[in-house]
């Protein structure tokens, strides 16, 4: 499978492929690269329906020339721990922050989620946000205010009184209910909509399937949430033949189980 950027010719073979309507999938098949290589590509120059071959190879020269300029301060402000190779951790970066913003985080949330994922500490300041993402402050303050409303983010003080944000094992167990829980207003609504229409009226019957439909999805969820949650907590260690092997560093959890 071939390395490194996409050619000016595989650009323009990516705009062929969404003209035709194929999915990203089958470019990247046709392309000989990663289905995530295609996303991403695609997502960050405007879009399926905006995206131009000559524009999206513009705009990466430009960002790769700000970046080899930009390079020596960089690496000198943010060593990269563990001997990881700097570049491969900053292209990981643009992956996830497209895998985020596929399943539907505006660009900005999905990069600060994307930087305090890939930071072995998981948590920034704001203004330690600010710097690694290279935007304003005020960029950050509402990213900031969206994610903790979806519960993807929580903040604390550290010793020296600054607010941190971060994501820990928690907060996709509490964001999973949270969206379950979102379903509760439609299943209510669609449930008035019954009386309203009358029972047994095609459109209250549409309703009360829809009603139905979203109570058994949520409930789902949420025990399967639940019943998963130990997965949070559990460390992986190594077996004697190099296989991993979990184990948890709390014992034992008591894991609580819907009501129906």
């Amino acid at each position: 499978m071939p390395g490194g950027r996409l050619t000016q010719q595989e650009r323009q073979q990516i705009a062929v492929g969404l003209a035709d309507g194929l999915a990203y999938a089958e470019i990247a098949r046709r392309l000989d690269r990663p289905t995530s290589t295609i996303t991403r590509e695609v997502t960050r120059n405007g879009g399926p329906t905006g995206y131009r071959a000559d524009l999206a190879h513009r705009a990466t020269q430009q960002r790769t020339h700000r970046r080899r300029q930009a390079a020596p301060q960089g690496s000198q402000a943010s060593p990269q721990p563990h001997g990881r190779d700097a570049e491969a951790v900053h292209d990981y970066q643009e992956t996830l922050t497209t895998v985020f913003m596929t399943s539907g985080l505006p660009k900005m949330m999905a990069r600060v989620l994307a930087c305090l994922y890939t930071i072995d500490t998981g948590s920034l300041t704001a203004s330690e946000l600010a710097r690694r993402l290279q935007v304003s402050p005020a960029s950050i303050s509402k990213a900031i205010t969206f994610l903790e409303s979806m519960d993807l983010i929580r903040r604390e003080r550290d010793e020296r009184r600054r607010e941190r944000y971060v994501v820990d094992d928690d907060l996709w167990y509490q964001s999973m209910i949270r969206s379950a829980r979102s379903n509760d207003q439609v299943v209510e609504a669609a449930r008035q909509g019954v009386g309203v229409l009358g029972p047994g009226t095609p459109a209250a019957t549409r309703l009360e399937n829809v009603a139905r439909f979203l109570d058994f999805v949520s409930e789902s969820l949420i025990r399967a949430a639940e019943q998963a949650r130990e997965v949070l907590y559990t460390r992986t260690g190594t077996t004697s033949d190099g296989t991993a092997k979990p184990s948890s560093d709390h014992g034992p959890t008591a894991v609580p189980t819907a009501t129906a």
